[in-house]
């Protein structure tokens, strides 16, 4: 079993930054693809970013220029940097570890950006 845990999540203002953290155990994390989701209140999941073992990276066109994902493998930990926030970031942000073909969820991390 796999236990992302996010932290990170906050309330800023509009045109702030944050960012987020996933920690995940399991001496494999080098293998695993990690994904960042977003779930805004009555709207449907979304993949915001995502990084593969590799490396390579890919985003949703809403945050593109903005967000930037990266991974520390030597500490198991998968980030978020969020930029120019606007309040239709405000979510519950989850990170995603999928290992050997199943996706672990983490519990989320509110992001709260006002105007």
């Amino acid at each position: 079993q796999v236990h992302p845990a996010e932290s990170g999540g906050g309330s800023v203002q509009a045109g702030g930054s944050l960012r987020l953290s996933c920690e995940a155990s399991g001496s494999i994390f080098r293998l695993d693809d990690i994904n960042w989701y977003r779930q805004a209140p009555g709207k449907q999941r979304e993949l915001v970013a995502g990084i593969l073992s590799g490396g390579d990276t890919n985003y949703a066109d809403s945050v593109k220029g903005r967000f930037t994902i990266s991974r520390d493998n030597a500490k198991n930990m998968v980030y978020l940097q969020m930029n120019s926030l606007s309040p239709e970031d405000t979510a519950v942000y989850y990170c995603v570890v999928n290992r050997r073909g199943v996706g672990f969820w983490g519990q989320g991390t509110q992001v709260t950006v006002s105007s």
